[in-house]
């Protein structure tokens, strides 16, 4: 498979502080690969570095195969979308969306066709007299993408690019990212700390935290099998136990994480001899939290001490059955559904 970027042994240090420590990954050609992590974890100078804004202290970029270490910014066959979308404000969308043709010296009927064809791609035909203050958030995010996409550079890359838009529009743009990626068969390279917008997007996901990365998969393996306590724990809801707490409860000697939706509510006698429990774990735990979520309900149990358990209980159309906070449960899940963890 062709190599569209490979970073080998990156680091880069802002005084006394590592931004990036000994960073390497491939990325395919058409592959939608995400670097995820929270805020400071490196993510974004990682991206910075890709593009050539930042020089990295040691290490090698390559594009294609083409080392551009050393090569500026303009001269990267790539282009940058950002959060603030960098529009010019006195232009329309139409002289937004062709400035770099401009910048080309291409113009007339060629031009103008190239224009319409990406304006239809991204659906904006009919807003192209429009300045970016007569569009919305998802309009204006659209012109962005236009614009970066008009030359077809073969790695675009993306900088929380959905960061300043609202929950419903965020999820309408990330469906319109995805196919627009499809439709023109570019890699991209898109950084967020949005857990969620990571696994519904990406092809696979780098998981950065203090600028090192933690795990590189595919979305179903980092949920699934994450490879140890700060990426279970990052990535969605799940509970810990450490090895000490996994010894004393389960005589299991692991550290180990569970995911809500895989534990089960055992209310009565009948559930309990229900299980075969030579392959469940089985514990007992205090409610300490109930949230109405919709289709179910988040229930946080205490167990032993500090322990802290976190089950999905489905409402199955009951939308107001409710539990009172401190009953006692049983609580159960299969032994496959563990993930064992490097603490």
């Amino acid at each position: 498979m062709l190599k569209a970027l490979n970073l080998n042994n990156i680091n880069k240090s802002y005084g006394l502080i590592k931004a990036l420590d000994d960073i390497d990954f491939i990325v395919n050609d058409g592959e939608f690969f995400s670097l995820l992590g929270p805020s400071g974890s490196g993510k974004t100078t990682c991206l910075k570095v890709i593009a050539g804004f930042e020089a990295p202290d040691n290490g090698n970029v390559s594009i294609f195969g083409e080392d551009v270490t050393n090569i500026p910014p303009f001269k990267r066959h790539v282009n940058t979308v950002f959060q603030d979308y960098a529009l010019f404000p006195h232009m329309n969308v139409r002289q937004n969306v062709g400035y770099s043709l401009k910048v080309q010296k291409m113009n007339g009927p060629s031009m103008d066709r190239k224009i319409d064809e990406i304006l239809e791609i991204v659906n904006l035909t009919g807003y192209d007299l429009r300045k970016p203050s007569e569009l919305s958030g998802g309009q204006r995010q659209r012109v962005a993408l236009a614009r970066s996409l008009i030359n077809k550079p073969k790695i675009l890359l993306l900088d929380e690019p959905l960061g300043a838009l609202d929950l419903k529009l965020r999820e309408k743009m990330q469906v319109e990212l995805k196919n627009i990626q499809r439709q023109f068969k570019i890699t991209f390279i898109y950084v967020t700390h949005d857990q969620q917008e990571a696994l519904s997007m990406s092809d696979r996901i780098a998981v950065f935290n203090n600028g090192k990365i933690e795990q590189i998969d595919t979305p179903a393996n980092i949920y699934s099998k994450p490879i140890n306590s700060f990426v279970a724990e990052f990535i969605g809801t799940t509970s810990i136990f450490n090895k000490d707490s996994a010894l004393k409860l389960f005589n299991l000697n692991k550290a180990f994480s569970v995911r809500p939706e895989n534990i089960v509510i055992l209310e009565t006698e009948k559930d309990l001899a229900a299980i075969d429990k030579k392959q469940y774990f089985i514990t007992n735990g205090t409610l300490a939290d109930c949230q109405f979520q919709g289709s179910h309900l988040k229930m946080t149990y205490a167990i032993d001490n500090d322990c802290k358990l976190s089950v999905f209980k489905s409402l199955e159309g009951n939308i107001n059955q409710k539990y009172d906070i401190d009953i006692k449960h049983t609580i159960a899940w299969k032994k496959t559904d563990i993930t064992t963890l490097n603490e």
